[in-house]
């Protein structure tokens, strides 16, 4: 099994995706709104992956976060709020806020599921900065370390109760970064003391199966290399500080934040530490690159994505969609 994750280019899979994909035998998938079309379209596509992957539970995966970042998105599928929604209830109604947390997770995961995904790239664990860039902004559940984890379990255990596995991001946390990683390269300069709140959220879910690492540079613990590709990042603060043993992916690998071409960057990621490298945009010729670079998955690293893959709970007898979107907006009106 290929250390790397791919994404289709377009709502079909074309011969030569299929070829590739079932010679580099990769990872997992991930699929973006050019994939997103239909129920019925999508379903044909994502059994399409699942098939030629001939692993049930293949990781097929998605950015469903709500507000800005949505994928799946109406008339075809519901629309869901951004984080900040829950972060405002959490001010005045803490118990409340993780509740509807809870119940929009299971409305998305719901919806995941119905299109035959089985992973959201769900929660942001980043905590929102006061004059950072917008790039995490109403993304973010919060400004308060604990207010994010509590919302952030939240999430995780209502995706876990409709079959979704969840991965938390970006870390070891994107909420000080001054520009957008997709277009150039965040240096974070904040002390090791000051990051400490940045941690935290990371260190309260360090259960969570999977997770994302940034494309940030964090002088205080490597001024050379952004967290993604720094071993020092990923062994000593992702790994040893915060504890994570989950399955560990890349962000895109596709972000200007990084330099070199894609095997290049795939490569590099894999040797810092992440049992993964994320390539999302479809590019074939890139694809081959990652395929070129990239060595299979360790052992230790398909164990991890077993366990990961494990810990969804799909015989839930919860609330159907309806059921928990209502149950969410009910709460949401609090405030």
């Amino acid at each position: 099994m290929q250390a790397a994750i791919y994404g289709p280019a377009g709502p079909e899979l074309t011969a030569n995706e299929r070829d590739f994909f079932r010679d580099a035998d990769p990872a997992g998938y991930i699929v973006f709104r050019r994939n997103c079309l239909d129920q019925e379209q999508l379903l044909r596509l994502t059994d399409g992956l699942r098939d030629l992957s001939g692993r049930p539970d293949v990781p097929i995966m998605i950015d469903q976060e709500g507000g800005r970042v949505m994928r799946m998105r109406p008339p075809n599928w519901p629309a869901f709020p951004a984080a900040d929604a829950f972060a405002r209830l959490y001010q005045a109604a803490p118990s409340s806020a993780i509740e509807a947390a809870r119940s929009n997770a299971r409305a998305i995961a719901l919806t995941l599921r119905s299109g035959g995904i089985n992973v959201n790239c769900l929660p942001l664990l980043d905590v929102r900065q006061e004059g950072a860039h917008d790039i995490i902004g109403d993304r973010a559940l919060g400004a308060e370390p604990m207010q994010v984890a509590a919302l952030g379990r939240a999430v995780l255990d209502g995706m876990a109760s409709a079959g979704v596995v969840g991965v938390v991001k970006h870390m070891p946390g994107h909420g000080r970064a001054l520009v957008d990683s997709h277009k150039e390269l965040p240096v974070v300069a904040a002390s090791a003391e000051e990051l400490e709140s940045d941690l935290e959220p990371f260190e309260r879910l360090r259960s969570a199966p999977m997770g994302m690492t940034s494309h940030v540079v964090y002088t205080a613990w490597d001024p050379d290399h952004p967290a993604s590709l720094s071993p020092t990042v990923i062994g000593d603060i992702i790994r040893g500080r915060i504890g994570f043993d989950g399955w560990l992916m890349s962000d895109d690998l596709g972000m200007e934040a990084l330099s070199g071409d894609a095997g290049t960057r795939a490569a590099g990621v894999v040797a810092a530490g992440c049992d993964v490298a994320l390539h999302c945009n479809g590019d074939m010729a890139e694809m081959v690159l990652v395929a070129s670079a990239v060595p299979a998955m360790s052992a230790e690293s398909e164990a991890r994505l077993a366990r990961a893959m494990a810990t969804a709970l799909v015989e839930d007898e919860g609330p159907d969609l309806a059921e928990a979107l209502a149950k969410r907006d009910a709460l949401l009106a609090l405030v």
